[in-house]
Parts: C-alpha cells; structure tokens; sequence
C-alpha cells in the first residue's frame, strides 16, 4: 500500500487509508512507500494529463523523483498506530533498482528502522545512455525483447542486493503490454524466462509478492512452488484509501490452492503448508 509519502500518490492519504482499513476489517496494513534514486526518460506529452508527474519532469524527458523524507514519513507511522491501536500498522519501503542505489539505500536504512522492505525493477537501460519504464521501452522496441530483458534483470537485482525480504510485481511489464502492436499478452511464451527469474528468487529465501493491481497470473504461482518458493506476500499496490486490499480474496483463495498458508503470527508472511 501506498500514502502520500510516495513521491507518485499526491491522492494518496495515510490516516484516510488506516480508517478505511479499520472499516474492511482488516488486522494490518503495511506502508510500503516508493523510493527511487533511477532518472528515467518519459514522453512529456504523455505525462500532461497527470499534473503532479508532469512537475518532475524535465523539458527533454527526464523524470527525476524527490527525495524520500524518512523523518516524516515514520512520525506520520507513530500518528496512526496511536490513532489506530486496533490496527496493525507496518513501516516499509518499497525500493526501486536496489541493485543499482546501495548507496544511497545504506543512507535511508541508517535514518530509520522498517518493518518491511520491497524490491522491486521498474526500470531498464535504454540505447544511449539512461533508463525507462516499460512503457518507453515497448515504444522503441519490440514487446518480446523487453519482457525478456526485464526477466533477465531480475536475477541480477536478487543477486546483487541483500537488503529487501520481498520481490514486487514480477509481472510489472504485463500491466503495459502493447496489444494493438505486439497482440495479447502469451504467458507460456517467457515460461522459460519466468521460471529462471522465480528460482534465482527462491534460492535467496525471499518471498514473492501477489500485486493485485494487476491480478497475478495463477500460473506464475504455480511455477513459484515449483521451482522451490517457500513464502508469498499480498499487495495492492493501491494509491489511493479506495483501492485497500482490493482482489486480497481471490489472491489469498489462490495463495491456499497453491499450499500457502499464514504462519504462527496471522498476520505475518505466508509460507508453505508443507
């Protein structure tokens, strides 16, 4: 879940979100808060629908995002579990390229103590010199080929990063996938690549996330268990106070069709029933 906190949730409200949680029902709630240190290149035409995004851009195309305030963001944290005692609330980030930003990430983990740290790759190289999300990739390349570089990729941020305890989004390209060049979107066809990605991750002892924003594929659970992985995680990956939890039913429905179960602490990470 996202608050304000995040550089790309100016809708986002962290005590709105707590209420609505409370209201679901719901035990816990983590926030996981983007911070990214990778400038990546836009389409600036693109972005003017979305004024906010649209003010971190530069006049050729640069996206850079804000620094993360570590200091507000966890006196915000302690405001809510006073206000919210009924509700578990979790500190977090999740931490775009780790891989490429131990640095500055070392810096952030020296300022404050969380109770949950993400992975994940929004980004890859582009020709050049410099980055982009996948949509500018599959602009400027063909679909097939990005979805493979970014699998590819994944080993490498597991590998070269030992600070963050759960992947997000392995699918994250899926959600941008351009059907009307590339067609719809063939899951078997990276099964290969998918397979190699969730392995890597498997043998680094990390759990895997299920991002309900784009409901993940059951298949890619599927092949999570069977190249060895012992634990899941569920996020919305919402922005907003209205997208709390959406699809965690149906994801925690698959997560248990699939042998996953919560452990000792309910409220904890799922692991493998057997």
């Amino acid at each position: 879940m996202h608050s304000e906190w995040s550089w790309d949730a100016p809708l986002g409200s962290m005590e709105r979100t707590c209420e609505k949680a409370v209201e679901l029902g719901l035990p816990a709630i983590a926030f996981t808060e983007h911070v990214d240190h990778t400038v990546w290149t836009v389409d600036p035409d693109a972005l003017q629908p979305d004024e906010h995004l649209a003010t971190l851009c530069s006049p050729d195309g640069e996206l850079t995002p804000p620094r993360f305030d570590v200091a507000g963001y966890l006196e915000a944290v302690e405001k809510c579990r006073e206000r919210f005692p009924e509700l578990r609330i979790l500190s977090g980030m999740e931490l775009g390229e780790p891989h490429w930003h131990a640095e500055e990430i070392a810096k952030l983990l020296r300022a404050g103590s969380f109770d949950r740290l993400i992975g994940s790759l929004h980004c890859l190289p582009i020709g050049g010199g410099g980055f982009a999300e996948p949509p500018e990739q599959f602009a400027r390349r063909p679909a097939a080929e990005v979805m493979r570089d970014y699998l590819a990729e994944i080993p490498r941020l597991v590998e070269r990063s030992g600070v963050f305890t759960v992947l997000a989004h392995i699918d994250y390209p899926i959600r941008y996938w351009p059907t009307d060049q590339a067609g719809p979107f063939d899951l078997l066809e990276f099964e290969e690549e998918f397979r190699h990605a969730l392995q890597v991750t498997a043998e680094s002892g990390r759990a895997l996330e299920i991002n309900t924003r784009l409901p993940l594929h059951s298949t890619i659970l599927r092949w999570w268990r069977e190249e060895g992985g012992q634990a899941v995680t569920f996020g919305s990956d919402a922005h907003t106070p209205s997208a709390v939890a959406r699809g965690f039913k149906e994801a925690a429905h698959m997560a248990e069709a699939y042998g996953f179960r919560p452990g000792k602490d309910m409220l904890g990470i799922w692991g493998r029933a057997d």
